[in-house]
């Protein structure tokens, strides 16, 4: 297919989409082209979601299954686990996990693993996509060389690109159709190709000049939130030395018209952006041989602020006579953000593996997660315990790590012996109680 045909089918709705990964990005995309009116195959190599989709039953909150049902009924959208039904797409989105490794460290292994996938299925007229957040450069130096072990030229037989997701699960207010998207090609082609995928589903396309600078943009977006997150969890360690509350000096610098955007300290920081991708940029740039010290010491605060939790905790709990050794602890939330069920990166998990290392007996509940699966760092086998009255009065200590609005609050600040408050949700409320510590 030529580059003039591609685009045709792309404008005409007839060229057929292939999604890599159906995660808490893949899916979406997915029903995002079936909305649109074009036929997806979606591949996966977890064989659970695989049949969940067959059956029209979503595993991610943000798509419902009535809406993922039709799209399978009708046959617009087709999960696979054979890598080969690529073949039968004329655009492929990869959207598969980019993580760190134990060293903080780029992990590509499942982009690099897809690619070669890709490779053996790769045909002629094809356009490519890496949504996958990764450092700049490794769209042209590490997906196209082996793309191009296909037999077929990058910028003659098919066309390779980037464009950074940009889904923020649980946001209502910004769904993935609202939301411009970027794109840079490894040549001008590509870029104009990609513009012409992404312009039926999103409201705008930021065309760049290159695959590296949207690589680049994507790393910079999430930095920005990291560092000036990173900046309101130090003030919170601070304003405790000095007896304040950083919450309601957070709220007075806001009323400043200009000049100052509010950030809310926590726990520590979550999901697969704002924990990795400073470290991305930290990494690719000492092979540019630049330190980038101030990217990674805010990597460094945030990734302190689980330890810091615990801190609070157990000084709260020795005030009243208790040891966090042999203590019963209950987590409030162990997702990474509120109303949400990803637990990707949670700072809660940290938590829970730091009070299990300091002997403390732990449990959680959390709406969004009936048990805590098996993760590459953690196997915990813990399941969600109601939240009453009776089983509040039970435990030593309630930490307040995730403020779903599900849960119920009142009842926590009354019936817990001591709640480490983590989110400020106490001040939010206006509750004052003795049996309340910010953390």
């Amino acid at each position: 297919m030529t580059y003039e045909g591609l685009r045709e089918k792309i404008a005409g709705r007839t060229a057929r989409v292939g999604v890599v990964g159906l995660g808490y990005v893949g899916l979406p995309l997915a029903v995002a082209y079936v909305d649109a009116g074009y036929r997806v195959i979606g591949y996966d190599v977890d064989a659970d979601k695989v049949a969940s989709l067959k059956a029209g039953r979503s595993y991610i909150g943000d798509v419902a299954d009535e809406r993922l049902a039709a799209a399978a009924a009708s046959g617009a959208l087709e999960a696979t686990a054979d890598p080969a039904r690529l073949r039968e797409a004329d655009v492929v989105a990869i959207c598969v996990p980019t993580p760190l490794t134990p060293d903080k460290k780029p992990d590509l292994s499942f982009l690099v693993d897809t690619a070669e996938k890709l490779s053996t299925n790769l045909r002629a007229g094809q356009l490519v996509i890496v949504e996958s957040t990764v450092y700049p450069g490794a769209t042209r130096g590490v997906v196209l060389p082996i793309l191009e072990t296909s037999g077929l030229a990058a910028s003659r037989d098919f066309w390779l690109a980037f464009s950074p997701e940009r889904v923020d699960p649980g946001n209502k207010a910004f769904p993935l159709r609202e939301i411009p998207t970027v794109v840079g090609g490894i040549d001008e082609a590509a870029t104009q190709l990609a513009a012409a995928f992404y312009e039926p589903v999103v409201a705008e396309v930021v065309k760049v000049s290159s695959a590296e600078a949207a690589e680049m943009s994507k790393l910079l977006e999430n930095t920005y939130r990291a560092v000036n997150i990173a900046l309101v969890n130090e003030l919170k360690v601070i304003c405790h030395k000095m007896g304040l509350d950083a919450f309601e000096v957070i709220e007075a610098a806001a009323s400043k018209p200009y000049g100052f955007q509010k950030f809310i300290p926590g726990p520590g920081v979550g999901g697969h952006c704002i924990p990795i991708d400073p470290y991305y940029l930290a990494w690719r740039a000492r092979q540019f041989g630049h330190e980038s010290r101030f990217v990674e010491l805010a990597g460094q605060v945030n990734d302190e602020m689980p330890a810091y939790v615990v801190f609070r905790l157990e000084g709260a709990l020795r005030e009243r006579g208790r040891e966090l050794s042999g203590a019963n602890v209950l987590l409030l939330g162990v997702a990474y953000k509120a109303n949400v069920d990803d637990l990707r990166e949670s700072p809660a998990l940290v938590i829970v593996d730091l009070l299990r290392r300091r002997g403390a007996d732990v449990a959680y509940t959390d709406p969004y997660a009936p048990a805590l699966p098996k993760t590459r760092k953690y196997d915990f086998g813990l399941t969600s315990t109601p939240l009453t009255a009776q089983a509040l009065k039970s435990y030593d200590a309630v930490v307040l790590t995730t403020d779903h609005t599900a849960l119920d609050y009142d009842l926590v600040f009354r019936e817990a012996r001591l709640v480490v408050d983590a989110r400020g949700v106490a001040r939010r409320l206006g509750y004052a109680g003795d049996n309340v510590v910010t953390a």
